[in-house]
């Protein structure tokens, strides 16, 4: 038989994000400094951070859950609805935009089959905007899982599409 956990501070958390989040609270004398590692953690276990596990990690930092939520709405890479395997972070910055981010969201989101900020029907795919990646020199580009693609066309969306 498993055993419950009683503790209404860390239920709904499991044994290893616990085990996680407390690894970061080590680094700190305020628990509350780990915020966005814990939040950085569930979703990493997750894919996302539902409402139920934002009042469990803000039970467990002694934090009230409006306070965290504040700082999981203000961090864009914080998801608070379920997202697709891989997440398309297209930059619609001024120069960006310019330079035809426009035309490339389009594109991604007619080939995926998938309006932007929704998740394509095989739960591969979400298309969401981010106001800059840095790589202004390099635009259009767009941030596609952890990688980085630069110089945007359409054939070079179709090309790590693989599609």
């Amino acid at each position: 038989m498993k055993m419950q956990n009683k503790n209404p501070r860390i239920e709904g958390l499991s044994p290893t994000e616990i085990q996680e989040i407390n690894a970061e609270m080590s680094h700190y004398e305020d628990k509350t400094a780990v915020s966005i590692e814990a939040l950085k953690i569930v979703q990493k276990h997750r894919g996302w951070v539902s409402d139920d596990c934002l009042v469990a990690v803000a039970g467990f930092l002694d934090m009230a859950p409006a306070q965290l939520e504040g700082i999981a709405t203000f961090y864009n890479l914080i998801y608070r609805r379920p997202v697709g395997k891989t997440v398309i972070h297209y930059c619609n910055s001024v120069t960006c935009w310019m330079m035809g981010s426009e035309q490339i969201r389009e594109h991604l989101c007619r080939r995926l089959n998938v309006a932007l900020g929704e998740m394509s029907e095989d739960g591969e795919y979400t298309i969401l905007p981010i106001v800059c990646l840095g790589a202004c020199d390099h635009a259009p580009v767009a941030m596609v899982g952890d990688e980085l693609k630069l110089d945007l066309t359409e054939n070079a969306v179709n090309e790590f599409l693989g599609r």
